[in-house]
């Protein structure tokens, strides 16, 4: 108990995880996860040394099926990962849900990086109450099971930024030689940077913040440990990503150019319009960011934002600065290069936490003028209510999410996209197994192998777009609402099979007349 009193943030990271545990197996396989997956163990190929010696060694087997679209993606996490998938898949647990799992607790290792970098600045009740909002945002509840991309980047990212932070107070402070800090700051920076190139932010920042305190610092003491932190960074990512092994530097910046442009052939709903990714108006990411967090974050941001920026010393108000240059940089990024951008804005999700570092200010006035703790204990509920209830509401596509300001999800549902990334197909396969008839022929307008996951012994899956002229009368057709794509065919067919939440439809099985 002694325990919970000294560090609160056990307590949500309990409740976290005890949820985890009951739900991880309710996610459906997502569009990306199963080639990522592939990937994942493919890499073993690159790390064995019998196959290093064995004279016929290409590293080009370590990509996977999918080398054309996966090699330059660092694999830093799922190499992290993979070995605690295989313990959960010894226990008899489905490899997708094993993933899930351990996708859900890599969040909660995010969960505690963001309340250790809050209570720099703030009393720990705050910290934890502005760590739970953050955990309890139904866009990064689900992203948290089903994304192994983006949500270990905001992880890794945060950690990069919370230790490198560590890392330069240290020396600022005199205190002894060790280069601990800095080592772990190498850490989660290069894994971060073998997960997305624009991890080199965290490093940035983290170097700004040492240079606002040189009055402070041994100018010796500041280059040993940067030049410890960029070696070990450097070796890191190098380490994790077998993609630069042949040609380091020039693969790097292949893949900086790369990612830079993203190029991609999706199209996205956006405001009841079709847009190509690379096409979408400026104010993409500012309606999306005000449409899927809960209606109280932006009002708690703002008060935030002028109590801590006001209230600080000058050294504090230049790590709040930098904290806030965390969101804004990359922002204003998107905003004037308009890079394509395509998901929603999940590629971005790593700006999210200092929004939420800046709203535990505001908790912490409020919880100045509130004396009784009955009163604050109802306003920490009512302000979280705002994520719980949705989360419950929207199981197993929480991060579908959108706010009353966008009308709920049945107002977003045909103007923005909600179910993007077809976990549906778990569901509507499931009950498919169930309602359909012995051998029966379901064509699946797109990616096939995630319904071919979840299908029965005696359902036969087929490719809709490979296969479409092989449909005969009684055959079932699996569509998918993203981009309104279930409105391009059999539109006037009764719907056999639909799977929805509070009013908007992920997808739809209908048969053919």
């Amino acid at each position: 108990m002694q325990k919970l009193r000294q560090h609160p943030i056990l307590i949500l990271l309990i409740i976290n995880i005890a949820i985890g545990l009951m739900t991880f197996r309710s996610y459906g396989l997502s569009w990306d996860e199963p080639l990522f997956y592939d990937y994942a163990d493919a890499l073993r190929y690159a790390y064995s040394p019998s196959e290093w010696f064995s004279g016929d060694f290409n590293l080009e087997n370590a990509y996977g099926s999918s080398g054309t679209d996966h090699a330059n993606r660092g694999p830093a996490y799922i190499l992290l990962a993979r070995p605690f998938v295989s313990l959960v898949e010894s226990l008899g647990i489905d490899q997708a849900s094993a993933w899930h799992l351990v996708n859900f607790l890599t969040f909660q290792l995010g969960i505690y990086l963001f309340y250790r970098f809050a209570i720099k600045w703030m009393g720990k009740p705050s910290a934890l109450f502005s760590a739970a909002l953050f955990a309890w945002q139904p866009l990064l509840w689900g992203h948290a099971f089903i994304n192994p991309k983006d949500m270990p980047f905001l992880v890794f990212f945060s950690g990069a930024i919370c230790f490198g932070f560590e890392m330069v107070d240290e020396i600022a402070q005199n205190e002894s030689p060790k280069y601990t800090k800095a080592v772990i700051a190498a850490f989660f920076l290069g894994i971060a940077t073998s997960i997305r190139v624009l991890a080199p932010l965290a490093a940035v920042l983290t170097g700004i913040y040492a240079l606002a305190q040189l009055s402070k610092i041994k100018r010796s003491e500041l280059i040993k440990r940067f030049a410890v932190y960029a070696l070990f960074t450097i070796l890191i990512a190098f380490m994790a990503w077998p993609y630069l092994w042949t040609n380091p530097l020039q693969k790097f910046i292949e893949v900086f150019g790369f990612m830079s442009d993203n190029p991609t052939q999706l199209t996205v709903l956006f405001n009841g319009s079709q847009y190509k990714a690379d096409e979408l108006p400026r104010r993409y990411l500012p309606t999306l960011l005000g449409y899927t967090l809960t209606e109280p974050i932006w009002l708690l941001f703002i008060i935030g934002l002028i109590i801590g920026l006001w209230t600080s010393n000058n050294q504090k108000r230049i790590a709040l600065a930098l904290t806030l240059l965390w969101f804004i940089i990359p922002t204003a990024y998107v905003i004037l290069r308009k890079p394509p951008m395509y998901d929603g804005f999940r590629h971005f999700l790593f700006i999210l936490p200092p929004v939420f570092i800046f709203s535990g200010f505001a908790f912490e006035k409020i919880f100045e003028y509130i004396k009784m703790n009955w009163a604050k204990s109802i306003f920490v509920v009512f302000i979280l209510a705002f994520g719980i209830i949705p989360v419950i509401q929207l199981h197993p596509y929480e991060y579908a999410y959108y706010n009353s300001f966008a009308g709920g999800i049945r107002g977003a549902f045909r103007q923005y996209e909600t179910e993007y990334w077809l976990t549906c197909y778990r569901e509507a396969i499931l009950k498919f197994n169930q309602e359909a008839g012995t051998g029966s022929q379901l064509f699946v307008r797109r990616e096939p192998y995630i319904a071919a996951y979840y299908a029965s012994a005696d359902i036969s899956i087929r490719d809709f777009r490979t296969e479409q002229k092989d449909i005969q009368s009684g055959d079932y057709v699996l569509a998918n609402t993203r981009s309104n794509e279930d409105l391009r065919f059999l539109r006037d067919q009764s719907t056999f099979l639909e799977i929805s939440r509070s009013g908007a439809t992920f997808c739809v099985i209908k048969q053919a007349p």
